[in-house]
């Protein structure tokens, strides 16, 4: 259950991108929605390793892990908690969620560089609607066989079936869907 330490003013998106540029810290935040219980940073340095080196858990040396262990604790988990977003008690090691945690992963959906361009099928679904509504407007043969309930009726089907496969592959890209951040589930898709 997240906790609610966080300061009560909203961060600006900028602070948000600022604090979560980082994949690692990403990493943290897929990490504590998982179970959105207190975790260990022993636990979270080893899975944080785990993903970044592309391995599983007992793949993971102890250099990795400890090269992780030591940046998570020095820089990214006070940065993190500095802001709000997580809970960092340093003296026993235990990170704890806060409301911010959950919040937060409005800003994080991943686009990786060759995601599909839903806002061009978008338009081009509407550039592709307003031809057709001038072809039956100006009644262009072949587009009046079929009568103009029967395309409004296709055109509804085709813009509701985008609609919904887009919402369904935009959830699959949130931190915490899944077991395993959604950078990591969509290389595994190539």
């Amino acid at each position: 259950m997240p906790i609610d330490h966080a300061p009560t003013e909203q961060l600006s998106k900028g602070e948000v991108f600022e604090v979560l540029r980082n994949q690692r810290r990403r990493f943290v935040l897929q990490y504590l929605k998982q179970d959105d219980r207190p975790v260990e940073l022993g636990d979270l340095a080893q899975q944080v390793a785990a993903w970044e080196y592309e391995t599983t858990l007992e793949g993971v040396t102890p250099e990795q892990r400890k090269r992780v262990y030591t940046t998570l604790q020095q820089t990214h988990l006070p940065k993190m908690d500095e802001a709000g977003i997580l809970v960092f008690d340093s003296d026993d090691g235990v990170i704890e969620s806060t409301d911010r945690t959950r919040d937060i992963s409005v800003y994080l959906e991943i686009v990786p560089g060759h995601e599909f361009a839903w806002r061009e099928l978008y338009l081009s679904l509407g550039a592709v609607s307003c031809a057709l509504v001038a072809a039956l407007w100006g009644g262009v043969y072949p587009f009046t066989l079929i009568p103009t309930l029967g395309w409004t009726a296709l055109l509804a089907l085709v813009f509701t079936g985008t609609a919904v496969a887009h919402i369904y592959h935009e959830r699959t890209m949130r931190l915490g869907y899944g077991n395993q951040p959604p950078e990591l589930s969509y290389q595994g898709e190539k």
